[in-house]
């Protein structure tokens, strides 16, 4: 693969100085004009030691406006970083919409070090490989522009480059041990690299290999390519937009299946006498099982969805009451921030992933998308409809990290719906709870219900299945949605830490 660029290439000082000041006013121009539009444009630099990585990224910043760009620059992992999923410290930089996020070290640094220095296999190399492809597809899907690019050297050029730095004292400091050792292992690396740039290099997500022998040939030809593939990226876009206007918007889902909350015996009842008694043998229970979670340094993330009024503040509380609360969160989601807004819809959640041994709790949740976007028209049909396999894929990456991920659907029949909003008016503390939204959403009940059908059956998987609780008595559903958690803390500290 490396083979493929012609390698030698130089450029002359009085035409780099020619063709950068007119690429910088160009790549200016386009940054402006990216503002307007409503993706971000991700950058990865990457490449062999000493092939000029630094030189471009600074020729970047030189050119575009700071204002509107960032450079991540990621190393080791911290201990904050180690006890949360891989990929949340890659999610928590990603660039707002309109804006630039410039990577030098990213989410290929650690399988291709790992592989090189054999601390994982083949197989584990080609699962990481997998789940990066998940993630850029899951990222240009929603419009992202994702643009990589490698800087080679020939083992020959390395050494003299390295030499050439070590030589000059305003450079010799970048010169690490680190770099010596890399250089050992060169052949090594250029293997894997080959494997990995093949692997990952996808019609959405291309790599460009630049040959890095000379600073101003690899900051020219990484410039133009960022202008150019941004350019065809707002006409790709302004292109789908068109015709969209012109396409029938009203596409359904085609799946068509069985009623699942149907099956619900709403009629479960507790009187209150066996239900105090319940909840302070569980509430006991969990108190126990969370401190040992948290020994443990096993996180949790508990998600609660259900129809308005069908006591899903009630639930949570009565976990709550029973953990410490400096070691967990509850986050209630409502309509998305402008910051919010301005990312992939699933950004906002990896932000509250717990550390080792805490707990997050979502009052409402990523379902969203699938849900109150899907009924309400927020989110476009190829947007939710690709919606289900993002979020299983999302939950996959808590549980790979061994997160426990539970999922209440707290359900109650119409009747009962509208008898609680009828006491929730008369109660003056709880008259907050009541807005016209919730009677007007009423009026859509088969529409949610269907779309709570589909999400069941789409993203019920054997290790983060739907709990799916009959909640028209609270008594009922307060308990079966603790006793379900004691027992899922159980099971999680019965088996081996991951």
């Amino acid at each position: 693969m490396f083979e493929v660029a012609e390698l030698g290439h130089a450029v002359e000082k009085t035409v780099y100085k020619e063709r950068s000041a007119q690429l910088r006013t160009e790549l200016l121009t386009i940054q402006n004009r990216l503002g307007s539009y409503p993706f971000p444009v991700i950058v990865i630099i990457s490449g062999v030691d000493g092939g000029g990585k630094g030189e471009v990224i600074n020729k970047l910043n030189e050119w575009l406006d700071p204002r509107y760009m960032r450079t991540i620059a990621l190393s080791n992992a911290t201990d904050e970083e180690r006890e949360r999923p891989k990929f949340w410290r890659y999610w928590r930089t990603l660039p707002a919409k309109g804006t630039i996020g410039v990577y030098v070290g990213s989410w290929y640094s650690d399988p291709i070090a790992q592989r090189v220095y054999q601390k994982i296999d083949d197989p584990a190399l080609q699962a990481e490989l997998t789940r990066i492809n998940q993630l850029e597809e899951l990222l240009t899907d929603d419009d992202a522009l994702i643009i990589k690019c490698w800087l080679h050297l020939k083992k020959d050029m390395q050494v003299k480059r390295l030499k050439q730095l070590a030589k000059n004292p305003a450079t010799s400091w970048r010169v690490t041990d680190k770099d010596r050792q890399h250089l050992g292992l060169y052949d090594e690396f250029i293997g894997v690299a080959e494997n990995v740039l093949s692997e990952t290099s996808k019609a959405c997500a291309p790599w460009l290999i630049v040959e890095g022998s000379d600073i101003r040939y690899s900051s020219l030809t990484v410039g133009q390519h960022i202008l150019e593939r941004i350019r065809q990226h707002i006409q790709h876009y302004e292109n789908r937009l068109a015709a969209a206007d012109q396409a029938d918007e009203t596409s359904k889902s085609q799946l068509e299946q069985y009623n699942l909350l149907d099956a619900l015996d709403l009629s479960l009842k507790l009187n209150k006498t066996s239900y105090k008694k319940q909840l302070e043998k569980y509430q006991g229970k969990l108190n126990e099982l969370s401190r040992h979670a948290l020994e443990a340094k096993r996180s949790s993330i508990l998600v609660f969805e259900g129809w308005d009024a069908a006591g899903k503040g009630g639930a949570i509380r009565r976990l709550t009451e029973a953990m410490d609360a400096r070691h967990y969160q509850v986050i209630p989601i409502a309509a998305p921030t402008d910051e919010e807004r301005a990312h992939h819809y699933l950004w906002r959640f990896w932000r509250h992933i717990p550390r080792a041994g805490q707990v997050t709790i979502y009052d409402r949740s990523w379902y969203g998308r699938v849900l109150v976007e899907r009924v309400e028209g927020l989110a476009k049909p190829a947007q939710w409809q690709r919606a289900y396999s993002e979020i299983v894929n999302f939950e996959e990456a808590m549980l790979a990290h061994g997160i426990v991920v539970m999922k209440f659907w707290l359900h109650i029949d119409h009747a009962e719906q509208l008898a609680r909003f009828k006491r929730r008016e008369e109660i003056s503390y709880k008259q907050f709870k009541i807005t016209e939204e919730d009677y007007r959403n009423r009026e859509k009940w088969d529409d949610y219900q269907k779309a709570v059908n589909e999400m069941i059956a789409r993203t019920s998987t054997g290790k983060s299945p739907w709990l799916l609780v009959e909640a028209n008595d609270k008594f009922h559903a307060r308990i079966k949605v603790i006793k379900a958690y004691c027992e899922c803390l159980e099971k999680m500290l019965d088996e081996p830490n991951k």
